[in-house]
């Protein structure tokens, strides 16, 4: 008899909308084309550890293309080669990786789709350097994955934040204020500018491009001359002062990004206020932006990512993940994808068109 071939999936970092899109995806072509059977792996990383993993089946995938979050359940703490374990009173930091390959050689799983972002991915390449064949999906809705024009979960996240940009505008047209909301991102402005745009902001702040407060007072100002009394900004969550650094809301010992970004919106209020005298509010999206229901877009696209994977593994096709470039689905190497972060370049063409419809950036560009 021909033996079953097995693979397994697992999500991890973040949550984000689409996930279950893409379950769903690798899941449905690869029992229905190929016979393969698919094993679950629970809580990202963490469930190869602890060797947790379920065989999904037709019922676990069934209604699930529209639901946000993971089946699998996540974790973005529990990296292989620094997974937090307790000795006594002492939080110590081991390398499980061997451990982790070990339960994947048990399950027979011949290859091990890894839904996730830069960390991800990151640790993904290191286990297909010790000999785990692997394929990565790009998952963020920060969008800032390299090697990839675009990610699932992002056009979720900006539909979100224009909404919420949508609602503050009433409130600040009523008040004649300037309304701050910022946004998620880590150190890539790509929510801010997409959901800036496309929710009327007149100031639009990201990492890539530092901003001064007179840049930003200037371009209220010139708005109240034309007769404009409210003002509304949009800043990323990574986004600082020229010279100065990013507002830190915590540090994370154990986590995967020990540095937790927040709060940015307060620290520009009152710096407005104190420069332009006027009131200013601001209100923070967080994890609002992760939640609820995948925009169609991203359960095709995620729809589209989970098909194409299984594609590479027939082919076999592993230490490659699958992006998008232009209007086709592309091989990109697990190495590249985990270098960093993809950022918004200065002369992107939505920044040059913002600045022709007089959209501020707080940025000097001479």
């Amino acid at each position: 008899m021909k033996k079953t071939k097995r693979i397994g999936i697992l999500t991890s970092g973040g949550d984000c909308p689409g996930l279950n899109a893409v379950i769903r995806a690798v899941f449905k072509k690869a029992t229905r084309q190929y016979g393969y059977e698919v094993i679950g792996i629970e809580d990202g990383f963490e469930g190869l550890i602890l060797n947790k993993h379920r065989k999904l089946t037709n019922k676990d995938v069934a209604g699930i293309l529209t639901l946000g979050g993971t089946i699998l359940g996540t974790s973005n703490r529990a990296d292989v080669y620094r997974y937090p374990t307790q000795e006594g009173n002492q939080t110590v930091y081991k390398n499980l990786s061997k451990q982790a390959l070990r339960n994947l050689s048990n399950l027979k799983i011949e290859c091990l789709v890894c839904i996730g972002g830069d960390g991800t991915l990151m640790i993904a390449n290191r286990l297909a350097r010790e000999g785990a064949s692997i394929v990565g999906i790009p998952k963020t809705i920060d969008n800032d994955v390299l090697g990839t024009d675009i990610t699932f979960g992002f056009d979720t996240a900006v539909h979100i934040a224009t909404e919420g940009l949508d609602r503050l505008h009433t409130t600040a047209q009523s008040h004649h204020r300037v309304m701050i909301l910022e946004v998620m991102g880590r150190r890539s402005g790509w929510i801010a500018l997409y959901s800036g745009l496309a929710g009327g902001g007149d100031v639009i702040l990201i990492p890539e491009l530092p901003y001064t407060i007179d840049a930003i007072a200037e371009s209220i100002k010139e708005r109240r001359k034309i007769g404009k009394k409210f003002t509304m900004i949009v800043v990323s969550e990574g986004a600082k002062p020229k010279g100065g650094d990013v507002v830190i809301r915590e540090l994370v010992k154990d986590g995967a990004e020990p540095v937790r970004l927040g709060g940015i919106s307060f620290v520009l209020g009152k710096e407005i206020e104190k420069q332009t005298g006027i009131e200013t509010r601001n209100v923070v999206m967080g994890h609002l932006q992760r939640g609820g229901s995948p925009s169609p877009f991203d359960r095709i696209l995620g729809t589209q990512l989970g098909s194409k994977a299984v594609d590479f593994i027939v082919n076999q096709n592993f230490g490659y993940m699958v992006g998008v470039h232009k209007d086709s689905f592309i091989k990109v190497p697990l190495s590249k994808a985990g270098q960093g972060q993809r950022l918004v370049p200065v002369g992107h063409p939505f920044i040059e068109m913002a600045r022709s419809l007089g959209i501020g950036f707080g940025y000097s560009f001479k």
